[in-house]
């Protein structure tokens, strides 16, 4: 019995050391091998494609192509319907998130159910909705018409298209957060004495900065790169209503390729600052994380 007790440690030991989900090491290392030559293959590659055929015919010729008018024009449309789509989008997800985490009210689901609703609705579909609303020969476009005001083909129809496509992202970062969170830390300060916006300025926006801030990250790279919906209501004018995936699309269809991936390296760099802060966040998330775990 006393050597049958002796062998038990031993046993135990050798069942801690030996890892049950440990795979072989053949089978290890050709999963990795797999991911990294699809992530080579489907990402990598066309990014140094675009890259090389921006720069097939020289410096001279991608400045040249950069500084167009018309790209300089589509720089400043694309960037000014973002920052529009992400404001109104930011607003919108933290009142929508606010109210389905902190109250109860008949048509909760109903809420929920239609933020989401980008999310399944193609984009050529949405852009087509806003043209038949306010279209020459939509519903609301002869009083448009009429009152002088111009959506489809112009800026504002633009913008009513990106933010529908961007309508799900800071909400949807937002609302699992502060679900999770509970509402004891505002009720506690309500207890206090504390008013509504104090309440929020001082309580709930440090608790949810970071998670805010990813969703905003997301809803600014969708929106900087949509395509399909803003194809739709913008009209393709040059210099007007042309924001970057257009001005590539119609450089491309021109056969000005090198034009066309001059102006494409543009949203590469900013799918790359997008992804550099991307990593920066998440970073800092764990930091602030693990200072607060060593605070407790």
């Amino acid at each position: 019995m006393a050597g049958m007790t002796d062998a038990h440690p031993a046993l135990d030991g050798r069942a801690l050391q030996r890892n049950p989900l440990q795979e072989p090491a053949w089978l290890r290392w050709s999963l990795i091998a797999t991911c990294m030559a699809a992530l080579a293959s489907i990402v990598l590659l066309p990014l140094l494609v675009v890259g090389v055929e921006a720069l097939r015919q020289g410096w001279h010729v991608y400045a040249t192509a950069i500084t167009d008018p018309d790209t300089r024009s589509a720089i400043r449309l694309t960037l000014l319907v973002a920052a529009i789509s992400v404001a109104v989008n930011t607003t919108f997800g933290i009142a929508a998130a606010w109210a389905i985490t902190k109250f109860r009210f008949p048509g909760k689901r109903l809420l929920l159910t239609l933020i989401d609703l980008p999310f399944s609705v193609s984009p050529v579909v949405s852009g087509l909705v806003f043209v038949l609303l306010f279209g020459a020969q939509g519903w609301l476009g002869p009083w448009l018409r009429a009152h002088g005001i111009h959506i489809i083909f112009a800026t504002p129809g633009i913008v009513l298209a990106t933010v529908f496509v961007t309508f799900p992202f800071v909400a949807r970062e937002l609302i699992p957060l502060m679900q999770q969170q509970g509402s004891d830390q505002e009720e506690a300060a309500s207890s206090l004495g504390a008013h509504g916006w104090t309440v929020f300025r001082r309580v709930t926006l440090p608790n949810i900065r970071w998670a805010l801030l990813y969703g905003v990250l997301l809803c600014s790279a969708r929106a900087m790169g949509e395509f399909g919906a803003v194809s739709v209501v913008s009209g393709h004018i040059r210099g007007l209503t042309n924001t970057l995936p257009l001005q590539v699309e119609i450089l491309y269809n021109e056969y000005s390729y090198t034009a066309a991936f001059a102006v494409a390296t543009l949203l590469v760099l900013l799918a790359l600052l997008t992804l550099v802060l991307k990593l920066w966040l998440e970073w800092r998330h764990g930091s602030a994380l693990a200072r607060r775990r060593v605070r407790h």
